[in-house]
């Protein structure tokens, strides 16, 4: 018998694979956190399933998404990164990969400040939101937290850190539970952490 899913999943197997093992499930790994905020701002104006074919692009890229190595990108780098036809060539969006490499090393590196996973879950009081919308057209594109994470991260020198993407990322990373009630993931988002 088929598995009932969100509805935005599709037929697409890489889609369900990312729905059914990594949507929503509690991130709590500052590295991984960084890396899906920064491939969350790549989606901007793309699907998400855009982005999602190119990950191991990215990360090869992008040094695995380590801030500390990013930071240190400079401009013949960032040449060369848009010569790469396994990501997305914008330069903005390149360019911001690099920028929030260097708020991230700024305000969170172990040496230097708070820690970013506990600074992201400070939205949501620690643990995730449980919502309980039963179709996709209750889920909105943002919330006040989302709107918090937004201001607070461009504060620090983030960017294509809106509130609509920091949504996105919210639920990609489990601080909320959007699974609808109908998804068999509903219920085990919660139980599975990283």
């Amino acid at each position: 018998m088929e598995k009932q899913r969100c509805s935005w999943v599709g037929a697409d197997d890489l889609y369900q694979a990312y729905h059914d093992e990594v949507w929503g499930r509690p991130v709590f790994d500052s590295q991984e956190l960084f890396a899906k905020l920064c491939l969350d701002g790549q989606q901007a104006g793309l699907s998400w399933i855009t982005i999602l074919k190119k990950q191991h692009n990215y990360e090869a890229a992008f040094a695995n998404f380590d801030p500390a190595i990013i930071a240190k990108f400079d401009d013949d780098k960032v040449e060369e990164l848009l010569l790469d036809k396994g990501i997305v060539r914008n330069r903005l969006k390149v360019n911001s990969i690099i920028k929030n490499a260097r708020a991230y090393m700024t305000h969170f590196s172990d040496n230097q400040g708070d820690d970013f996973s506990r600074f992201i879950w400070s939205f949501v009081g620690g643990k995730p939101i449980v919502n309980k919308f039963n179709s996709m057209s209750e889920v909105p594109a943002q919330t006040p937290e989302s709107e918090a994470m937004s201001k607070a991260l461009k504060k620090l020198g983030f960017n294509f850190v809106g509130p609509t993407i920091c949504y996105a990322f919210m639920q990609a990373v489990g601080l909320v539970n959007d699974h609808t009630t109908d998804c068999f993931c509903y219920d085990l988002s919660e139980t599975r952490k990283s």
